[in-house]
């Protein structure tokens, strides 16, 4: 039988714990890691990190809390599991629909309502946990979330390089700071909506977004050069015409 060192619990409440989560042997643990995390997604959403709980998260499916530890060291490795599946999502809901050959400012449009409506879709418990824990400076779970941010600002930043590529975006500002500009507003118009607690029309202000971010983002002359590209290809045309 071989042996584990105890370890410290990662937050309070936990007992001592294997430094590694358990891997799931049959198809019903990967069911039960599968329902902790929509449980513990719930229970995130609607009471933020601090005031949920991994006892809750058990009552609510049923099963000791014992059994929650079994496949999470504590609530803050279930916390960040959490948001890595909701990451995961918006990342794969982005780059699914995003027109990569469409005009750069079209894939925006995309990438700006997708990113504003799959925030608020689970309510805006995940996004407001996201948002406040993402600004804590030195705290555990605040830098956990870094890795998992970069990763879904991924697609963006793709978004630009091909846009500068093509010379539709403005190519004398670095890809960080194009980032900024146009993730910056849209974290204001989200803790907008955390704060107040009252719909919003999504489609409304991400049309006014992206008609905004448009005007910083876009090549000088962009819509020159785009005038000249019709011309040329309407000139080939004709010219084939002619020679039929």
């Amino acid at each position: 039988m071989s042996t584990r060192t105890a370890l410290p619990p990662d937050d309070a409440g936990g007992p001592a714990r294997s430094p590694q989560r358990r891997s799931p042997a049959s198809a019903k643990s990967e069911q039960r890691i599968r329902d902790l995390l929509r449980v513990g997604r719930e229970v995130f959403a609607e009471k933020g990190y601090e005031r949920a709980t991994t006892t809750e998260i058990a009552q609510r499916l049923g099963i000791s809390e014992a059994t929650v530890f079994t496949y999470f060291r504590g609530k803050r490795e279930l916390c960040v599991r959490v948001i890595e599946d909701w990451y995961d999502e918006i990342v794969a809901a982005m780059e699914a629909g995003l027109p990569r050959e469409a005009s750069a400012r079209e894939q925006l449009d995309h990438l700006v309502r997708t990113h504003l409506r799959l925030f608020l879709i689970q309510g805006t418990g995940l996004c407001a946990l996201v948002l406040s824990e993402g600004r804590s400076k030195g705290q555990e779970l605040g830098e956990s979330f870094l890795p998992l941010q970069k990763r879904y600002t991924a697609p963006l930043m793709e978004l630009l390089a091909r846009g500068q590529a093509r010379g539709e975006i403005r190519a004398d500002m670095p890809l960080r700071l194009l980032r900024s500009l146009v993730l910056g507003p849209m974290e204001h118009i989200l803790w907008e909506v955390v704060a107040q607690d009252r719909p919003v029309d999504l489609d409304a202000v991400a049309q006014d977004l992206v008609e905004m971010l448009w005007t910083a983002l876009r090549a000088p002359e962009t819509e020159l050069a785009a005038l000249r590209r019709l011309r040329d290809e309407i000139g080939q045309a004709l010219e084939r015409s002619r020679r039929a």
